[in-house]
């Protein structure tokens, strides 16, 4: 029946919208309109004016051929690149090159892609280096390249204008990562911290391993570090402990195989983690890393809680006080009109001549019956 009703209905629109055709043939056909995103890069940074016309699309197609593989698997989705002057003949001029990834997972692994040995690090935006006349910026899920010839007060401030107009994105996609944060700190060299989400991004950081067998394709990642004085450090993380125990099989007989080229090797699973040790390390030192590192689960709240919790909260403590000032109450009560009941039937039997706790007369019963009664007995009621 549900069909039928269905099918009646559908031949009554399709009659209907041919009619509308019928009677206007020569009617023009409806024009969709989609505006197109605002530029990545504004048109003024201070004094300077941006050189050419706003990107108005993603811009991918200007992405340089030699970073495109590596940025394509981090997650780019939007690029822009200008030249900013100062007019009509200021001294001051450069360039920027901006880069917007769907999360910040991507934009942290295209910053240590594009981050060199030897760059001194800034207090700018969440992560900043610095050479000559270059920056090198992590805002967000944006990455920017920049170069000026300005002193240092003057590309701070140019450098803040511009992050104030990078686009912004909130939610999951603003979480930073796990696994860089799970590196020990001691004797770590920040250099070469290199966070990997695709194989062509790994081998060009200099990974360790052979890309097509870490597993990227299965949504792992990985992070690898230096130690100073000692070797490699491989973090690598995956969805579920089943993949990453496969991969763990993998890596090691694709280790064993190289024998001692790849130096101190000691390899720990520790549910969906995989860590590994390569290079000039001690036994003992490779053995306590590795085992020095652990998952861990932390739930933290960026805003304030919402108002029906603390309603609710509070209305749990006003009932439970509120049982526990009537339950007080009522066993004070209780004590007090147990004092003065049987303090008063004890003062007035005194008054009468009679012992305060004793009552014979209540206490005895006899049970014995008419015909067991003796002379003189009476009956006590």
């Amino acid at each position: 029946m549900r069909l039928a009703v269905l099918a009646v209905a559908g031949l009554l629109c399709v009659t209907a919208v041919s009619a509308m055709n019928a009677q206007a043939p020569n009617a023009p056909p409806k024009t969709m309109l989609a505006l197109p995103p605002a530029p990545l890069l504004p048109a003024t940074l201070g004094k300077l004016t941006r050189v050419a016309e706003g990107d108005s699309g993603d811009g991918l197609g200007n992405v340089d051929a030699t970073d495109a593989p590596a940025l394509t698997e981090d997650g780019l989705k939007r690029f822009a690149r200008s030249d900013y002057a100062e007019f009509p003949k200021g001294p001051i001029h450069g360039s920027v090159t901006a880069y917007k990834f769907s999360d910040a997972s991507g934009a942290i692994s295209a910053y240590d892609y594009f981050s060199k040995p030897g760059m001194r690090p800034e207090k700018l935006g969440d992560a900043s280096l610095a050479s000559g006349d270059g920056l090198l910026l992590r805002s967000g899920v944006n990455v920017v390249r920049a170069s000026f010839k300005l002193d240092r007060a003057g590309m701070e401030a140019l450098t803040k204008e511009l992050i104030d107009r990078l686009p912004k994105v909130s939610g999951s996609a603003g979480i930073a990562p796990l696994l860089p944060t799970l590196l020990p700190a001691k004797g770590l060299d920040a250099d070469s911290v290199k966070y990997a989400l695709g194989p062509v991004g790994y081998q060009a950081m200099g990974g360790v391993l052979p890309p097509g067998m870490v597993g990227f394709d299965k949504s792992g990642e990985t992070v690898t570090a230096k130690y100073k004085g000692q070797g490699t450090l491989t973090l690598l993380l995956y969805p579920t402990p089943q993949i990453a125990g496969d991969r763990g099989r993998a890596i090691e007989a694709q280790l064993k195989q190289q024998g001692d080229a790849a130096g101190t090797v000691k390899l720990r699973r520790e549910g969906p983690l995989l860590l590994l040790t390569t290079g000039a390390w001690t036994p003992a030192a490779a053995q306590a890393m590795v085992d020095g590192i652990h998952l861990r689960s932390e739930i933290s709240f960026d805003k304030p809680l919402p108002h029906e919790f603390h309603a609710e909260v509070q209305k749990t403590y006003s009932l439970l006080t509120s049982i526990s000032v009537f339950c007080g109450i009522g066993a004070a009560a209780a004590i007090f009109l147990g004092l003065f009941l049987g303090g008063g039937r004890a003062a007035i039997r005194v008054l009468q001549g009679k012992p305060a706790a004793s009552e014979p007369e209540f206490l005895r019963i006899d049970l014995r019956g008419p015909a067991s009664k003796e002379p003189g007995d009476r009956t006590e009621t």
